[in-house]
């Protein structure tokens, strides 16, 4: 049978005694009685008690030595004890050693009684359900490192530098390699490259390989803010600091206390903010405007620019100290321009994004669009790679990616790359039919690339129907454009 109420077991050799406190408390609690140590042992034994309520003086075995043996063989049943004698040093030393919960003096009255005995039940519920809680954790704690694993290995397949795209020939191979060495040491890395490049990427790579994964990164661009600003912005401010500063505000590098922070373009702040960074840096806290004492931070720092520090270092624009303060470890992330067999790779990812964003599906993209793209020095790196798949996804009618689409700079670059490889077809060895072949292979292909894949124009400007076109594109294995 289920118990809905709180058992206990008065043990008193006195019988009226013991039906008075039964009558109290019969309302709010399941009662047993006993009339002697040994016959509450008994009950003990047969019944689940959760307080024992007893009377001091009883024949044979008082109610402070039974309450230390139940203390023993069932630890989790609260203990109290009822005396008329206030100066017994057995009760005191009952209750001086942890054995006993609580004293009553006899005369007891109902509702003190009653209050006492709500109490120990109270604090049996709390004692159970705290060993409960207590049980549930290691149960859950390997499943819990587990999930934490888990997490953080999905964080370093996400953002860890193996997740960079890079072909096998690539250099950025090298970059990751490096990364992934220095990532597991507590030092500042100063990241530098030009813009788009990917340098963020890498700073979080470093900290997803890190002891500090699961705690936060943030990201400050320093060139984007105005130094008086951006120390608010980095250390934060008290309220009342200055004009509109109405609450306390915690800055960046207690946001990132524990975890990582990437000063990106640090090569743009002031001499005046270098000093303070440098500080930072030197003692390991920071001072929130209008604040009295400097808080202290734990915080890898990492830092990038597209600036050659060492050389405004040699000018007097950037403080020698703060520049070797920041670049323990220094990584320099090739532009794309250097590395064009990673072009078809990111495109290719591009594409695979906005179709998931999109909800769109999309041909992988054709050998002579990956040409023209590897042609173009892409001198806004990555994002500006990114930009043009975005241009050709927007203009793209159907699922097939054109380079029809394609603006007009990357178009004309790959046209110019063509003119050095046409003079050279003249000088290939091989009997004239394949040498013309080949030459006129080309002239269509430049043809079509003028025209941005426009097969009614290029057919115009060759002095070709649209049929012949068309045989001509198969036959040289160029019929990849759009139609038009």
């Amino acid at each position: 049978m289920t118990r809905t109420l709180p058992t206990v077991l008065v043990v008193d050799d006195e019988i009226r005694s013991q039906e008075a406190i039964r009558r109290t408390l019969e309302d709010d609690f399941e009662v047993f009685t006993a009339a002697s140590a040994a016959e509450a042992l008994t009950v003990l034994e047969r019944e689940w008690i959760q307080i024992v309520l007893c009377d001091q003086r009883m024949p044979g075995t008082s109610g402070v030595q039974l309450l230390r043996e139940v203390r023993e063989r069932w630890p989790d049943a609260v203990r109290l004890i009822i005396s008329g004698y206030t100066d017994s040093e057995d009760i005191i030393a009952g209750i001086n050693d942890g054995g006993i919960y609580q004293y009553l003096l006899k005369p007891w009255q109902p509702e003190q009684l009653l209050l006492a005995l709500r109490s120990a039940a109270e604090l049996h519920r709390l004692q159970a359900e705290n060993q409960r809680l207590t049980l549930d954790l290691k149960v859950a704690q390997p499943v819990l490192r587990q999930r934490v694993a888990g997490k953080k290995e999905a964080a370093r397949a996400r953002f860890g530098a193996g997740a960079l795209l890079r072909a096998p020939g690539s250099p950025m191979n090298a970059i990751c390699a490096l990364v992934d060495k220095v990532a597991a040491f507590d030092i500042p890395v100063l990241l530098t490259g030009e813009s788009g490049t990917g340098k963020e990427l890498l700073a979080r790579a470093l900290h997803y390989g890190s002891a500090r994964a699961e705690r936060a990164f943030v990201v400050e661009n320093c060139g984007a803010v105005p130094d008086t600003l951006l120390e608010s912005e980095l250390f934060g401010v008290r309220r009342g600091a200055y004009t509109g500063a109405h609450e306390d505000r915690e800055g960046l590098f207690r946001q990132a206390d524990g975890g990582s922070i990437l000063l990106d373009e640090i090569g743009e702040t002031s001499a005046a903010f270098q000093v303070k960074l440098l500080r930072v840096l030197q003692e390991g806290e920071v001072r929130p405007v209008g604040a009295a004492r400097p808080v202290a931070v734990d915080a890898r720092v990492v830092a990038a620019t597209n600036r050659d520090l060492e050389a405004d270092v040699r000018a007097g624009r950037f403080r020698e100290d703060l520049y070797y303060r920041l670049a323990a470890i220094t990584i320099a992330v090739p532009p794309l321009r250097e590395r064009p067999m990673d072009v078809a790779l990111i495109a290719q990812h591009f594409v695979s994004t906005l179709e998931h964003t999109l909800g769109r599906t999309f041909e992988p993209l054709g050998a002579d669009l990956l040409a023209c793209l590897a042609a173009y020095r892409w001198p806004g790196n990555v994002r500006e790679l990114r930009n043009e798949v975005l241009r050709m996804v927007a203009l793209a009618d159907g699922p097939r990616l054109s380079a029809a689409h394609l603006s007009p700079r990357v178009l004309h670059a790959a046209e110019d790359h063509q003119e050095p490889e046409l003079a050279l077809l003249a000088g290939l060895d091989g009997d004239l039919k394949s040498r013309l072949e080949a030459l006129e292979a080309r002239i269509v292909k430049a043809s079509l690339i003028r025209h941005r894949w426009n097969k009614t124009r290029a057919a115009q400007e060759l002095g070709l129907s649209r049929v012949g076109l068309r045989s001509k594109l198969a036959r040289y294995g160029l019929d990849g454009g759009a139609v038009q």
